[in-house]
């Protein structure tokens, strides 16, 4: 709506086009003024009036035609018309609804019905207008909501995913500090934890699948709560097999404290696991090695199947280490025990020779946690 209401008056006759646009202008009107239709359709296109006044009969275009084509421009088709006659109000009336006309005016004008009926128009224009206004407010609040809801549901399915690999708060500082960004290729210090059953091999080969999954699904919860707690990143379970690591792919603190305090934990929580199926026959323990080194990280597969890896000679140590281990206890090398050896106790287990390596590795049993000091 303009401010105040602009009027288009059309009419081939100057004195009525005076006399409207006189009485229109005195009660506060802008008006615009038009001789043809043809001339009416112009200003209409240039700017759009809040409502027209239509003399029917004019050379060239008729009212009934000038009105057919306001109905046929979608910006003007809730445009208020009203025609004006001097010919039979009956038969005019039928043709201008049928033209797409809203009301009716008979010459001579009368002042006051002519400002009541332009009023109750612009009334029902107003509201008209703020209708479609609401109209277009709620769309884009709509269309607002309905992208939030999708970004919010794509980061649900990315946390989803993320949660595969790490522990929740992890993967939420993944999303936080830059999303998938963090999971390209990339090289850190990292503390490589690996751990396998002792006894599984020959445990498979004499027990029925169904009670070997039933003892994997109990181990790997086990297993499971502990990395979550301690906020380690699984980087695989290979069925007895489990390795996880810390300080990647968010760096955090004290990772060879965190990994030794949920190796220990790891053996505490096996140890009733163990002793309830001994009473079943089931003989298994479990071993761990850990080694800290530099490791090249990064999500490694194909679209729609993808793992995260962490590759180099420190996970081939730990693992090694892990295979050294006998059940119940906790191989470490000897950059581990340096980094660690105020806040753990240790013994030594002598020299390895691994499997890749042509050198003997020094290796350490982790035995306990130094209680805190006063």
């Amino acid at each position: 709506m303009n401010t105040p209401p602009l009027v288009l008056v059309v009419d081939d006759t100057p004195a009525n086009v005076k006399l409207l646009a006189g009485i229109l202008e005195v009660k506060g009107f802008q008006v615009e003024t038009a001789a043809s239709g043809k001339e009416a359709l112009e200003k209409l296109a240039a700017r759009l009036p809040d409502i027209v006044l239509l003399d029917i009969m004019m050379p060239g275009m008729s009212g009934y035609d000038v009105c057919r084509e306001i109905r046929a421009n979608p910006q003007a088709a809730l445009l208020p018309v009203v025609l004006v006659t001097s010919l039979d109000p009956q038969g005019e009336r039928i043709k201008g609804i049928e033209a797409g006309a809203d009301d009716f005016l008979t010459k001579p004008i009368n002042q006051p019905e002519l400002m009541a009926r332009v009023r109750s128009l612009l009334r029902i224009k107003e509201l008209t207008d703020r209708s479609e206004a609401l109209a277009l407010e709620l769309a884009q609040l709509n269309a607002t909501l309905e992208t939030r809801v999708a970004e919010q549901v794509q980061q649900l399915e990315r946390l989803g995913r993320l949660k595969n690999f790490f522990a929740a708060p992890i993967a939420e500082s993944i999303l936080a500090a830059g999303g998938d960004s963090l999971l390209k290729t990339h090289r850190r210090m990292v503390t490589v934890v690996f751990l396998d059953l002792r006894g599984f091999t020959a445990f498979t080969d004499t027990q029925e699948p169904e009670e070997v999954m039933e003892v994997l699904g109990a181990y790997h919860r086990a297993m499971g709560e502990a990395i979550t707690r301690w906020g380690g990143t699984l980087e695989r379970f290979a069925g007895d097999g489990i390795m996880i690591f810390f300080n990647d792919p968010v760096p955090v603190d004290n990772p060879t404290e965190r990994a030794l305090a949920m190796a220990l934990e790891m053996q505490r929580d096996f140890t009733p696991l163990s002793a309830g199926w001994t009473k079943r026959g089931i003989e298994l323990g479990l071993g761990i090695g850990i080694a800290e080194g530099y490791a090249t990280l990064g999500a490694i597969g194909f679209e729609g199947r993808w793992d995260y890896a962490a590759i180099g000679s420190v996970t081939n140590l730990a693992a090694r280490l892990c295979g050294e281990a006998k059940g119940g206890e906790i191989l470490v090398e000897r950059r581990t025990r340096a980094r660690a050896e105020e806040l753990f106790e240790f013994a030594d287990a002598g020299e390895f020779t691994l499997k890749g390596l042509s050198r003997p590795v020094p290796g350490f049993f982790l035995t306990a946690r130094k209680a805190a000091r006063a």
